[in-house]
């Protein structure tokens, strides 16, 4: 019998958290404690904003339903490994869908893995590859979560940098946010010694070390971390402009195209629905050729000229490729 109820109201929620339906009788002999106890216990879940759903009879029970807010869980030690591995993998690479929300979480559950667990983690990472990763550079995994707990903690970061030109340096910084290209991993921070906004590439980041130093979040001089992402690379002598008229409304394309891209206009006055993307990247035009081949709508590019051979040239390729080589 559980007589320390916290310990018990942390086993009776791991049971509910279990998709299927508890008779109150089972619930009671699994606790040791009687059904008046349960139904009690059942009552303090639901005060603390677990929605735990009853139903009468005399097979009636208890299961634990979808509420209007996301309560915490309760995880055995299978599961905690089984989630951070997978996110872990997935945030070795940019891969959208996985933006700076999983990284925090994968940072958060980190935090209070126990050490035996955190062991199994990073010994069956090691022991498994993927068939499959992005095709952006690889990224340490605790490099993010170190970087998303000083984001999320206002607290200041410091690391190495490698620039472009191979330049190494030291940086101490006020990050802000994570940003996912989709490719890479880039770091929206204040830097301290620089005096000024900067943007970091995450993969040319090393030795991060969270000073615990806490700060006051400054405002960026544009209204998101994407935006200001956007214009940095914009200024970067790599990057070009491209201008696109996609044959689908601006919400359709907006769903499946990176966001630090920028937003789809919607054009007036056309027959159907139509839009229009100015944008500027840093990435090869062969690769923007692809992105946009993947947005299951037709489109048409009008700069520059190197982006429209592109296109024409992977046009071809896959004409081909349909042919079967004839």
């Amino acid at each position: 019998m559980t007589t320390d109820t916290p310990a018990r109201l942390l086993t009776l929620l791991s049971l509910l958290q279990t998709p299927r339906e508890w008779p109150g009788g089972e619930l009671a002999d699994r606790l040791g404690v009687s059904r008046r106890t349960v139904r009690r216990d059942i009552d303090r879940l639901r005060e603390l904003g677990y929605p735990v759903q009853a139903s009468k009879g005399a097979d009636g029970g208890y299961r634990l339903v979808a509420g209007k807010a996301m309560p915490p869980l309760v995880l055995d030690d299978d599961e905690a490994v089984a989630i951070a591995v997978g996110l872990r993998a997935g945030a070795g690479h940019a891969v959208e869908g996985l933006d700076e929300a999983s990284v925090r979480a994968l940072a958060k559950l980190e935090q209070v893995l126990p050490g035996r667990l955190r062991h199994r983690v990073t010994t069956l990472q090691a022991a498994t590859t993927p068939l499959t990763s992005g095709d952006g550079p690889s990224i340490a995994p605790e490099t993010l979560t170190v970087m998303a707990s000083t984001v999320a903690g206002h607290e200041r970061l410091r690391f190495a940098y490698r620039a472009a030109d191979g330049t190494e340096s030291r940086r101490l910084t006020e990050p802000h946010r994570l940003v996912s290209t989709g490719r890479r991993w880039y770091l929206v921070a204040y830097d301290i010694d620089r005096d000024d906004w900067r943007t970091f590439r995450v993969d040319r980041v090393s030795e991060p070390f969270a000073t615990g130093a806490r700060f006051a979040p400054r405002e960026l001089p544009t209204g998101s971390a994407a935006e200001y992402l956007r214009r940095s690379m914009q200024r970067h002598q790599d990057s070009y402009d491209f201008e696109v008229t996609f044959a689908a409304p601006a919400e359709f394309v907006a769903a499946r195209l990176p966001k630090w891209l920028g937003t789809p206009e919607s054009l007036e006055g056309l027959e159907g629905s139509r839009c229009r993307l100015h944008a500027t990247t840093a990435d090869s035009v062969q690769h923007v050729a692809f992105r946009l081949a993947m947005l299951e709508c037709d489109f048409v590019v009008h700069q520059p000229e190197e982006l429209m051979a592109a296109v024409q040239e992977l046009g071809a390729r896959l004409s081909r490729a349909a042919a079967g080589g004839g």
